[in-house]
Order: structure tokens, then C-alpha cells, then sequence
């Protein structure tokens, strides 16, 4: 896969170029500041561009990046970075779409398997949400007063929620201690149940799942 990366931080630019090559991917250009990473698009363009949150140009110069990047090169993913687990990041994120798109905490790239299995997920098309970010979301306090509660089974909340973590059938029935079978059928359940569009596709359904599951949760905790 062609990335490129875009980070401050030398160290951590410098670091994470190393991962990337040593799971076989080509680094097609290195950027301290989102300016230079949106203007080498046009000559080294990526499957995938990995940004830091907070760089040049201003505080929050990769999501601005993002957004430039979003409007003027749909085709490229995008991988926002952060040393912070922000809700606001999220929404902002969230805001620049809904495809092709991932946010993940820095310290939590623990490894070329977990990086490797995010890029090749936002190159086909997912969402990816760092799980923490997820199980913040989906606190105690806001599923006392979460509307999905009434409308879906235990089981299908447990299965949301590790939806809303990025994780595929398989990760959730490995999880769960049941089969896949069970986990789509639980899947197709919530999306009849959360009246999700027949006509979408299997991948945009499961996004707009995620999507009701963490707005339920934020509007859950600002009620409680």
C-alpha cells in the first residue's frame, strides 16, 4: 500500500516510517505540516495519508488538512493521530466523512499487525474509531438513559458496541464466544431494528449503525 505520513514529531514520523516499511508498505513521502503533505498529493499520491491532529498548520492542522484533502481527493483514506482521546476530535472527524476515514491514539499503535489491519480497513472503504474513544462513549452513566436499550437485545448492544470499536465479525464472535453466523445474524437484526437502509451496502449499513450507536451514547451522558 502507498501512505504517506505526516507528523511534527521527528521521532515519532521517523518511527512510525520504519513500521510502515517493515510491514511492506511504501512510504511515498514524509511531511512535518499538513501544507507540504496536501501539495505532494498531486505528484506522490497515496492509498492512504496518516496525519497528526496537532501540527502545522495551526493547532489543529490535520484535521484542516484532512478537510482539504477530503474535498480535493476523495480517494485518499485518511489516518488522524492524536496523543489525545477527544470527543471533539471524533466529531470533527466525523464531520470530514464517514468512509475511508480512522482516528487512533499514538500509544496505542502497539505493533505492524494493529497498524497493517487498520490501513488495509480504511483503504477498503471502513471507518475505524480507536476503541478507547468507543468505550468512553459508551459509559455506565449513559446507557442508564440510552434509547437503544429498548429497542435491541442485550446481545445486539454487545455487538454494537464492538462495531463502534472497529471490530469485525470475526473479532466480535472471538469475543463474544459465539460463531460468526451468530454475529451477522445479530448484525442484520440491528440494522433492521435501527431501520437502516436495505438498499446501502453491507460496509455504509454497518457505518450508519456506528453512527446512531455513538450519537445514542452522547446524547445518553448528556442526559444523565
Amino acid at each position: 500500500m502507498r501512505v504517506a505520513v505526516a507528523d511534527d514529531a521527528t521521532l515519532f514520523r521517523d518511527g512510525l516510517v520504519m513500521l510502515l516499511q517493515s510491514a511492506g508498505h511504501d512510504v511515498v513521502s514524509t511531511h512535518s505540516d499538513g501544507d507540504s503533505l496536501y501539495e505532494s498529493l498531486s505528484t506522490a499520491p497515496p492509498d492512504v495519508a496518516l496525519l497528526d491532529i496537532r501540527m502545522p498548520p495551526g493547532d489543529e492542522g490535520g484535521l484542516t488538512t484532512a478537510r482539504r484533502i477530503r474535498l480535493h481527493h476523495p480517494h485518499v483514506g485518511l489516518l488522524l493521530l492524536s496523543h489525545y482521546s477527544e470527543t471533539h476530535y471524533l466529531r470533527s472527524m466525523l464531520a470530514i466523512g464517514t468512509e475511508r476515514i480512522g482516528y487512533r491514539l499514538k500509544d496505542r499503535i502497539v505493533g505492524v499487525k494493529m497498524l497493517d489491519d487498520t490501513l488495509a480497513r480504511i483503504e477498503v472503504g471502513e471507518i475505524v474509531i480507536e476503541p478507547m474513544l468507543a468505550r468512553s462513549l459508551a459509559g455506565a452513566d449513559a446507557q442508564q438513559s440510552d434509547p437503544l436499550t429498548s429497542s435491541l437485545a442485550p446481545r445486539e448492544l454487545d455487538v454494537l458496541r464492538l462495531m463502534a470499536e472497529g471490530q469485525s465479525n470475526s473479532s466480535i464472535a472471538r469475543e463474544l464466544f459465539v460463531s460468526v453466523k451468530s454475529v451477522e445474524k445479530h448484525v442484520a437484526s440491528i440494522f433492521v431494528k435501527l431501520d437502516i437502509p436495505g438498499d446501502a451496502s453491507v460496509h455504509h449499513r454497518r457505518v450508519l449503525a456506528v453512527l446512531t450507536y455513538l450519537q445514542s451514547r452522547r446524547v445518553g451522558g448528556e442526559r444523565a
